[in-house]
């Protein structure tokens, strides 16, 4: 009988390029963009509950967001022009292709929200805007999932079935830390909401995600990627927490709160684009995955 064969790649060489992305562009675009979406939906709903104080906050952190989102996306790539070139194109089967066509559409009706909310000029057009990027958010906030998922760096493409649900949570955490920062406690009451729904379903996503992976989801427990997931879990339950003590009252607990929820979505994002990089330039990221996949299809049973 022949042994089974070991792991190995070539001179321990990686299968796979690290990806070229800028670290700071691409993970802030990927925070930055979900907050947008988000805060557009927080908007949307918070103004059909009454609460205006916390639609107007919304409305105008949506259009900074994504403004920002942009021009991170923009840096990343070197030249507007390149944003520009996507749009030759619409495939309806390429999460690249539908995300430029989302940012290009959602661009601008977040924007002018946000000036009209800003400014209080024409609010008819204003609200109708936040209604249409209210409409979108939901996508804006989550279609990064697939755009990553949609790669071959395994700590991304194997995570695909929990990835969409752990941006989304880590968005409305961060939509909703926004609120509880910027507007007082009785006033903020969706926010608060939408903070603790958004908290649960990212410690739910990322724990079920890790538990399904198994062995494949070493890049988001060890290292850099691993201190960041953590760090990005503590904050998350100790700002859902504090989020609940406050109550509607107290003010000093319900600031802490939405600082500590908006670092804990901005750390998820950086710890899994670095759990990415890390699994990249890992071959055996690459190679047991896959052969445990082999195994597992081939009859009779290995």
């Amino acid at each position: 009988m022949v042994p089974d064969a070991g792991f190995r790649s070539y001179y321990g060489r990686p299968v796979l390029k690290d990806p070229a992305w800028k670290t700071a562009d691409v993970a802030a675009y990927l925070f930055l963009g979900g907050l947008a979406g988000a805060s557009s939906a927080l908007a949307a709903a918070a103004h059909r509950a009454g609460y205006d104080e916390i639609a107007k906050v919304a409305r105008i952190t949506a259009g900074g967001a994504i403004s920002g989102s942009a021009a991170a996306l923009v840096h990343d790539l070197g030249r507007p022009a390149r944003f520009l070139n996507m749009l030759r194109v619409f495939k309806v089967t390429s999460p690249m292709s539908l995300g430029s066509w989302l940012l290009a559409a959602y661009g601008p009706v977040a924007g002018a929200s946000a000036a009209s909310a800003l400014t209080g000029t024409f609010p008819r057009a204003g609200r109708a805007a936040a209604g249409v990027a209210g409409v979108m958010g939901p996508a804006v906030a989550t279609y990064t999932a697939a755009l990553i998922c949609n790669t071959a760096v395994p700590a991304w493409h194997d995570a695909h079935r929990e990835m969409p649900y752990l941006f989304a949570g880590s968005a409305a955490t961060a939509a909703g830390g926004i609120g509880l920062l910027t507007v007082r406690p009785d006033r903020a009451v969706p926010a608060a909401r939408l903070a603790v729904a958004g908290a649960v379903t990212e410690l739910a996503a990322g724990y079920l995600m890790e538990r399904r992976l198994g062995p494949a989801a070493e890049p988001y427990r060890t290292g850099e990627p691993g201190e960041l997931m953590l760090a990005a879990r503590i904050l998350t339950a100790t700002g859902t927490a504090a989020a609940l003590a406050a109550r509607g009252r107290s003010r000093l607990l319900s600031v802490t709160a939405g600082a500590m929820l908006v670092a804990a979505s901005a750390v998820t994002r950086f710890g899994v684009f670095h759990a990415g990089r890390a699994s990249a330039r890992d071959p055996k990221q690459t190679i047991a995955p896959q052969r445990t996949r082999a195994a597992a299809r081939a009859w009779p049973p290995r």
